[in-house]
């Protein structure tokens, strides 16, 4: 396969990952209802644009931290390369380069995604609910990865999409989880964490699956835990490495240039994996759980250079 079409499908995999996660953890900030965001309606929605790391590019086009506006730059925003368009549309840019070679059963879902969420505008989001059209997202995007599992052949081409896709899971779960890991160790006018870590599990369907392991026991280092380390619940992070060394190993390559940076991956995957399933109880608390999710941070970021590196070495993909 060559380079440029083995990045191509990474970045699907990666970017349909992206565009539901943001829908998910903009869900996970519409629920956490602290004191402060009903004394400074900013706070809130400041906090959701730092968890995704873009203040930077919001401050240069907004004065203000309002609801319309937060919801316009992360959602509908052509000019914000990580809004949830923008990530539906670079996805749909680089299937399109490739539709000769995959089952158009995977273009006619992404295609229709796509010019759906194109007609959308800001003020009907709010208007209608903005609770249910962020479900509508999750939705479809469930349903390009049914289509996606249903056609595809387990081949190179679908090992790289879902590379792409677990470690921009891995990535994402690490962001929901800091934002509220830094919530918690703020510690102010949170009478308990309760709410907060309630609303990571439904944000990721996770709450039921929760309750088969912990029964009543909704405490936060209990809730971390199955976050990061639980092996069955396909969001948590070791499930995520864990599926990604899968992939990475079932990739064949028909040349020997390759296989140095490819095993470099796989190690590095089996690493990450290795190190969460030794962690002990009291390292999922709030204070060292947080040192934990920069270390995962870090990790991926090493991962995604590394597979630029063994897969896409004359033009090497950026976030």
């Amino acid at each position: 396969m060559l380079n440029r079409n083995a990045e191509a499908l990474f970045w699907v995999g990666r970017y349909v990952e992206r565009a539901e996660n943001h829908a998910r953890l903009i869900d996970v900030h519409y629920h956490i209802q602290q004191e402060a965001d009903f004394q400074h309606k900013e706070h809130k929605w400041a906090r959701l644009i730092d968890a995704l790391g873009a203040r930077a590019s919001y401050v240069q086009q907004f004065e203000a931290f309002t609801e319309k506006d937060v919801l316009s730059f992360i959602t509908l925003d052509r000019g914000n390369a990580n809004s949830l368009f923008s990530c539906v549309s670079q996805a749909r840019n680089n299937l399109r380069t490739l539709r000769e070679k995959l089952p158009s059963e995977l273009w006619d879902t992404l295609n229709a995604f796509y010019l759906w969420l194109g007609e959308k505008q800001v003020d009907d989001i709010i208007k209608e609910s903005p609770n249910a059209f962020y479900r509508q997202i999750k939705e479809r995007m469930a349903m390009f990865q049914g289509v996606e599992h249903s056609v595809m052949l387990r081949q190179n081409e679908w090992h790289f999409i879902e590379s792409g896709r677990f470690l921009e899971r891995a990535e994402n779960t690490v962001r929901i989880l800091q934002s509220v890991a830094g919530t918690l160790l703020e510690g102010r006018d949170i009478p308990t964490p309760y709410p907060n870590m309630l609303a990571v599990l439904k944000s990721v369907s996770g709450y039921q699956s929760f309750r088969r392991f912990y029964g009543d026991g909704m405490q936060v280092e209990h809730i971390m835990e199955f976050m990061i380390r639980s092996e069955s619940f396909p969001r948590s992070i070791q499930f995520s490495f864990t599926e990604l060394e899968k992939h990475l190993k079932g990739i064949e390559l028909k040349t020997q240039d390759y296989h140095v940076p490819h095993e470099k991956a796989i190690r590095q995957a089996g690493k990450v994996k290795a190190e969460m399933a030794c962690l002990e109880s009291d390292e999922f608390r709030a204070q060292q759980v947080a040192t934990l999710l920069e270390h995962l941070t870090a990790s991926c970021q090493k991962l995604g250079k590394t597979m630029a590196t063994a897969f896409f070495q004359f033009e090497e993909a950026t976030a």
